[in-house]
């Protein structure tokens, strides 16, 4: 009998010198087609700063709508404890009066908090105040033009939204409520 040779195995061994393309094309498009949430924050337009301000004038009662929230998340309107849910409704009855007098007789919403207040009672609050203002646009738009806002020409846009109805909001500075 005759001995036979073992027959010595092979290594298999995967040929690794591409791998490093496809790990750098995978991770080129990870990076790619990930998107980053940015927080943008609150998109307020303050006014322009005026070094000597000597002819300020009192706003009636009439024209002001104070909106006030306390450090116990209580909601004052013109000094009348408010849910948060009516604040939109009743600023819009408010800003409907005054769609047709001119500019200088609008609405001023004054919105003034207290140090210790809840960040998130303010933004449902200041939401609530644009809720007003965005929706009484709306509201006359289709009654006066019967369209939205959005699908008017751009003048009549702008006519409605700095001369009709002007967003008015005072930020005032946080004290003891």
């Amino acid at each position: 009998m005759a001995l036979m040779k073992k027959k010595k195995e092979r290594e298999t061994k995967i040929p690794d010198a591409g791998m490093s393309d496809i790990v750098f094309l995978l991770l080129l498009f990870f990076l790619v087609s990930t998107t980053i949430d940015v927080d943008t924050g609150i998109g307020l337009t303050l006014p322009e700063y005026q070094e000597n301000i000597e002819n300020t004038v009192p706003l009636s009662a009439d024209r002001l709508a104070a909106l006030l929230v306390n450090e116990n998340g209580d909601v004052l309107l013109n000094k009348k404890v408010i849910a948060i849910p009516q604040i939109k409704e009743t600023l819009k009855l408010r800003i409907r009066e005054k769609i047709d007098l001119p500019k200088n007789k609008k609405l001023v919403v004054s919105v003034k908090t207290d140090r210790k207040t809840n960040y998130n009672l303010y933004i449902q609050a200041l939401d609530q105040v644009k809720g007003a203002y965005f929706e009484t646009r709306e509201e006359y738009a289709m009654s006066t033009y019967g369209a939205e806002l959005n699908d008017l020409d751009a003048d009549v846009q702008d006519d409605i939204r700095k001369n009709k109805i002007p967003m008015i909001i005072s930020i005032a500075e946080p004290e003891k409520i």
